[in-house]
């Protein structure tokens, strides 16, 4: 007794069907990908059916014209899409794409769907980028919110003291050194953030700038250089000098300008000379 099985079009057949291509079709179906689709012979049907796909085409294209025929690409069994050039202003290079099907053992070939899509050679928006890669400093402004990841390796856990408050709501002697070092941070700045800030800084206010390769001395005995706390306070200080290109800015201590407090002496002040008066001689009046 041979036994029913149904094939891809939901149709019975029996074991004899199912061994000349029933069964076939249905394993094809479901296993080819697409990319092993686009390389099958087309649907002589679907394949046929320009006409059909122009007219599709045209009716979404309007009020623009509609281009040439472009060709066709093979989707899967009984699915084939037409391309079809396009002229809508603003996207030079892409294509009207039409695609056509019809069921298993019919005749009629229907419209599945019309896009709009970019050809080889279409103009296309570049590629989305993540926030975080494209800010640059200066971006922000008031009132932003720059969040920091959780993982940021410019930054490493600080010293947050766990110590219980006293019945008298003092803490610890260690809590009361912390907190006035200024140490009671979830994080601070890491090897990796220390290095990348020292690298700016030097970029910008460092010995190898035009204007410290010029300046008669450097900023470490300059008058108007503030030290700085912290890692960096052996290389780096703040500067003073309102007259100064770096002033109320990072600089090396290697840097250098002009305003140097210690680079040039004022010139003292000369009085002038003494009016000479000639007692020998009589002005004529």
């Amino acid at each position: 007794m041979s036994e029913g099985v149904v094939s891809s079009d939901g149709s019975a057949a029996g074991a004899a069907d199912t061994a000349s291509g029933s069964t076939a079709e249905s394993t094809a179906e479901s296993t080819d990908t697409a990319a092993a689709a686009r390389g099958r012979a087309p649907d002589q049907a679907c394949a046929d059916a320009v006409d059909l796909a122009r007219d599709a085409a045209a009716q979404a294209a309007h009020p623009h014209a509609l281009g040439d025929y472009l060709g066709l690409v093979t989707e899967g069994d009984r699915l084939v899409t037409h391309f079809f050039g396009s002229q809508e202003p603003g996207y030079p290079g892409w294509r009207w794409g039409v695609t056509v099907t019809r069921a298993a053992r019919a005749r009629n070939v229907t419209v599945d769907e019309v896009a709009l899509t970019p050809g080889p050679e279409a103009l296309l928006a570049p590629d989305w980028v993540p926030w975080s890669e494209r800010l640059r400093p200066g971006d922000m402004g008031p009132g932003d919110l720059l969040p920091t990841e959780g993982d940021d390796p410019r930054l490493e856990p600080g010293f947050v003291s766990d110590a219980p408050e006293a019945e008298n709501g003092e803490r610890g002697d260690i809590a009361d050194v912390v907190n006035d070092l200024g140490l009671a941070r979830p994080r601070v700045l890491a090897w990796e953030g220390l290095k990348e800030a020292a690298d700016r800084w030097e970029e910008q206010y460092g010995p190898r700038t035009p204007m410290a390769q010029a300046a008669p001395a450097s900023c470490v005995s300059c008058g108007f250089l503030l030290p700085m706390a912290g890692a960096l306070r052996q290389a780096f200080g703040v500067c003073a000098n309102e007259f100064s290109p770096a002033d109320g800015r990072v600089v090396s201590l290697a840097y250098g300008c002009g305003g140097h407090s210690e680079a040039a002496v004022m010139p003292e002040h000369q009085p002038p000379a003494p009016p000479v008066i000639d007692h020998l001689g009589a002005d004529p009046l």
